[in-house]
């Protein structure tokens, strides 16, 4: 299974959407370059403030163009970016894949998928109530999350709009997702 970018975006303040740029540079074992999530350890404040030692599993957000057409349908205008994502995709199923796939991105940027985004309230703050459309519950009852997914930097690179996306599964038994 392959994708493609549609998107990249980052910004160097704490605000919840993220400006669209031309491209941006992963650095591997820190994020995108420049970004305010970039580091070894935790940048997200909630994490901060539980523990800022924590390793950071959420150096690049990934969320994929195909929720901003699910909650278009419900009246929900929402662009790449607006979700704080660093990179929007379409055509590959981000929240099927399980943790440690390798995303090859592009001429050399790998990503090692970590777990999902949890959606927060912020999300209602942006529009009100896009929350209950990006989380909500399965027929059994289960959490489901579809604000993306988190990742870190593997090997570092320059990713553009139109990349291709290549999904390199881990060996062995997967699992799924879990929010991170």
């Amino acid at each position: 299974m392959s994708g493609r970018v549609t998107a990249v975006s980052s910004n160097g303040e704490y605000s919840f959407t993220k400006p669209n740029r031309d491209s941006v540079r992963l650095l591997a074992g820190l994020g995108v370059e420049g970004d305010v999530h970039a580091g070894v350890t935790v940048k997200h404040r909630s994490r901060v403030a539980q523990d800022p030692t924590q390793p950071n599993l959420r150096q690049v957000h990934l969320i994929h163009e195909e929720l901003f057409t699910e909650v278009g349908e419900e009246g929900f205008k929402v662009t790449p970016g607006a979700l704080g994502e660093n990179i929007t995709t379409c055509g590959i199923d981000l929240l099927g894949l399980p943790v440690g796939t390798l995303l090859h991105i592009g001429d050399s940027a790998v990503l090692e998928v970590t777990g999902l985004r949890n959606p927060c309230l912020q999300i209602d703050n942006f529009q009100d109530g896009l929350l209950k459309q990006v989380v909500g519950r399965d027929e059994a009852g289960n959490i489901v999350r579809k604000a993306g997914i988190m990742s870190v930097v593997r090997e570092g690179g320059v990713v553009c709009p139109g990349d291709t996306i290549e999904r390199e599964l881990p060996s062995g038994p997967h699992r799924p997702l879990d929010r991170v």
